[in-house]
């Protein structure tokens, strides 16, 4: 599109960046997908973004150099697949860290498939507000560690 402007090689952008599961619509991948945006919410674009995980495999290139440039690569997963790491590793990055919220903040996983048929609840209801901000907290500290 004329007048469109990409991001290239070279250009600022984020000094870190996250890849973030959305765990099939479980809790765990809400929850992740949340956590990312408050931690992004609260340290500003500049400091960090949430970076197209389906663009990664695909060698899109403006997230390839985006993430190429980052100081840190950090990947979100609600659950022990580790969907969000294994896609990073895949597309030839190395995270600098690797976040599991089941194993790092205790989360149990929920499928909200399993409601299907009976007394079907809004998403939100399968969310905790605590452990959005435990995973918000654990995305932050890890940004900030030196």
């Amino acid at each position: 599109m004329a007048g469109e402007k990409h991001w290239k090689e070279g250009m600022k952008t984020h000094e870190n960046i996250i890849f973030s599961c959305y765990g099939g619509m479980s809790n765990t991948g809400i929850t992740s997908a949340l956590a990312c945006l408050e931690a992004v919410k609260e340290l500003g674009l500049e400091k960090v973004a949430i970076g197209c995980m389906g663009a990664l495999p695909l060698g899109v290139k403006p997230v390839i150099g985006k993430t190429k440039a980052a100081k840190k690569v950090i990947t979100v997963d609600g659950c022990p697949f580790e969907c969000a790491r294994k896609t990073v590793e895949q597309s030839g990055f190395r995270p600098t860290k690797s976040i599991v919220l089941t194993r790092d903040i205790g989360m149990k996983k929920k499928a909200l498939h399993e409601d299907i048929g009976q007394d079907i609840k809004g998403v939100m209801e399968y969310i905790s507000d605590d452990e959005v901000k435990r995973g918000k907290e654990l995305i932050v500290k890890t940004i900030l560690e030196k």
